[in-house]
């Protein structure tokens, strides 16, 4: 199933030279992954302490820089030096903590349904629970979809938008999400799906 993960390659492309200069400069791919989660941390400081559908504002522009950091802290790992064991819990652990730190703020926006969001924050953590268990039964760490972490950002960042923009919470939001929920329950099924048929054993012949 085809998600904004499939771009991702492309999206490192553009990041290369920008990932010499910080290698060059002796930036190291575990302090990428820590400005990262810092920076979700400093906006979900700014919307909790000022919740209005203004503020809103400030989510997608740093989902998009957060997505281009976790791209380089990668980038900087596999192509310029050896990734650590600190590295790989580091990049779990953060992308984890930078979704909910991110997405839980919506809360306090007066009309957006906590159920929901509260789901997602907790749909999203079990996903890449998921994703990463399935290196625990010998496959390859699961990035299937068809809600994926880039995926997320997409949406929550375009909601984003809309409340900040004035359209008014109601409806539509609380079907986005739930509808989002089931997608993301979907993403789980298909990530522990794809990680047994990969260690399978082949039919004989």
């Amino acid at each position: 199933m085809i998600t904004l993960y499939d771009l991702k390659p492309r999206f490192q492309n553009g990041l290369r030279p920008v990932a010499r200069g910080l290698h060059g400069r002796g930036v190291s791919a575990n302090q990428v992954t820590v400005a990262a989660l810092a920076l979700a941390v400093a906006a979900a400081g700014i919307m909790t302490l000022w919740p209005t559908p203004t503020t809103l504002l400030l989510l997608p522009p740093v989902l998009f820089l957060r997505m281009a950091l976790n791209a380089l802290d990668g980038m900087l790992a596999r192509e310029f030096q050896q990734p650590t064991p600190l590295g790989a819990i580091l990049n779990e652990l953060g992308d984890v903590l930078a979704d909910a730190a991110l997405y839980l703020p919506l809360v306090l926006i007066p009309g957006v349904p906590v159920a929901p969001v509260a789901a997602l924050v907790w749909l999203a953590l079990l996903s890449e629970f998921c994703g990463v268990v399935a290196v625990q039964i010998g496959a390859h760490r699961r990035y299937d979809g068809p809600l994926g972490k880039s995926d997320r950002a997409l949406l929550l960042g375009g909601i984003a938008v809309l409340l900040g923009c004035g359209v008014p919470t109601g409806f539509w939001l609380a079907v986005t999400l739930w509808v989002a929920n089931g997608l993301l329950m979907l993403t789980c099924f298909n990530r522990l799906r794809a990680a047994l048929r990969e260690i399978a054993p082949c039919p004989s012949r």
